[in-house]
């Protein structure tokens, strides 16, 4: 279910490494799983996660209760110098249909 607060809420995270998250993921592949137990403590949980070809080297998709904890771990994680992400709120498509019958 899409809300702002109180209820979990999903978000797509398009993810890209920089020069030294690639070093160290090629040094500690386990690294990517201990960034995930990571973003758990903070509150928010990773439901999928992709590896990808192209602009962004992966695909997560997260959870949390609140926009905010998403966005202070987003920075938390850009501060380390090892990535940089774009997030998106990601609607059902089922609930996106009815807002737009009501």
């Amino acid at each position: 279910m899409y809300t702002t607060c109180g209820e979990s809420m999903r978000y797509i995270v398009l993810s890209r490494l920089t020069d030294e998250g690639a070093e160290t993921l090629k040094e500690k592949p386990e690294r990517v799983k201990e960034v995930n137990q990571e973003l758990e403590k903070m509150g928010v949980k990773v439901i999928e996660q992709y590896a990808v070809f192209g602009e962004y080297d992966f695909v997560n998709i997260i959870e949390a209760d609140d926009p905010a904890v998403v966005m202070k771990a987003m920075v938390e994680l850009a501060s380390r110098g090892t990535i940089r992400t774009v997030t998106m709120p990601a609607i059902p498509v089922d609930e996106f249909l009815e807002k737009l019958k009501s």
